[in-house]
């Protein structure tokens, strides 16, 4: 077949659309861990649908207490029944996913008493999830890419000084960086996670849109960009936009998958801190297909 030479003005063109799609190219994230019923981690993974999964929750967690972690029926970690999950966790990570522990959540029992508490907590994780070394590692030998803050209960104080005292253990014990992430509540900025937040330290931040009707996209476009547009102004990385993955997940901010892409993604896509979309859950998803509708459009 003969070649076809571009014109200079359709080089130019085409080379602008791809530096375009390669700029703000987004990702989806996705909640695993928390229903009975939803796909394995290796068939999440195996999907093609998403670039981080975040397995939720450790819901138990400082003041003196002993970390818990709840994956539902995926596994029982007392007894050590999810150790078998390593091998999973390595072969998402070998498809370039990275796979993220969420501490806290809804419904737990979790806070911080002081900066103390904040390290030894950061320790544990470490040693459990991450590159450190312990003989009782919950999900087994794989290291983790990192730590998820979905914090919900448990005042303010001392969040700040857990993000501080992750990221230092990466520097301190060697081996790869710990990403974090943190997922905020859309009214700005967050009761919860804020201080956090504003340590510079979160690679990425997926803010719930949902829930929270005076800022998600039912509100109208202004009141959901004015949002938007707080949340790009945080100093992390990259900012996603969270949403349901049904009308179930979530009581209220369900969007439409064919509204998404026509209506919200095009209002903030070209934003140099746009991340991609983040979804609760994969339970959902499975049920929805949300994911595999609209990722050709993240």
């Amino acid at each position: 077949m003969a070649s076809r030479v571009l014109t200079p003005f359709q080089l130019i063109a085409t080379l602008s659309v791809a530096l375009l799609a390669t700029c703000h190219a987004g990702g989806i994230a996705v909640y695993w861990g928390q229903n009975d019923g939803e796909a394995s981690l290796a068939e999440t993974c195996g999907s093609g649908n998403y670039k981080f999964v975040i397995l939720a929750f450790v819901y138990k967690f400082g003041k003196g207490q002993t970390p818990q972690l709840d994956l539902a029926s995926h596994c029982d970690p007392s007894s050590g029944g999810c150790s078998g999950l390593s091998k999973d966790i390595q072969s998402c990570q070998r498809r370039g996913i990275k796979v993220l522990l969420s501490i806290g959540g809804g419904d737990g029992s979790y806070g911080l008493s002081s900066a103390g508490d904040a390290r030894q907590v950061a320790a544990y994780l470490w040693n459990n999830y991450l590159g450190g070394t312990s003989s009782s590692r919950p999900l087994g030998d794989a290291v983790l890419d990192g730590i998820d803050f979905d914090i919900e209960l448990g005042g303010g104080k001392y969040w700040d000084s857990l993000a501080r005292d992750l990221k230092n253990m990466d520097k301190n014990k060697g081996g790869k960086a710990v990403l974090l992430s943190a997922a905020p509540q859309c009214p700005f900025p967050d009761e919860w996670d804020g201080g956090a937040i504003n340590t510079g330290l979160f690679d990425f931040v997926w803010v719930q849109f949902y829930n929270n009707p005076p800022c998600q996209f039912s509100a109208g476009r202004g009141a959901f960009l004015d949002a938007w547009k707080k949340w790009e102004s945080v100093p992390a990385g990259k900012i996603f936009l969270g949403l349901p993955a049904s009308k179930d997940a979530a009581g209220t901010g369900f969007v439409p998958a064919g509204d998404l892409t026509s209506r919200v993604l095009p209002l903030i896509r070209g934003s140099s801190k746009y991340g991609g979309v983040m979804l609760w859950s994969k339970y959902y998803d499975d049920r929805t297909g949300y994911s595999s509708v609209i990722k050709n459009h993240v």
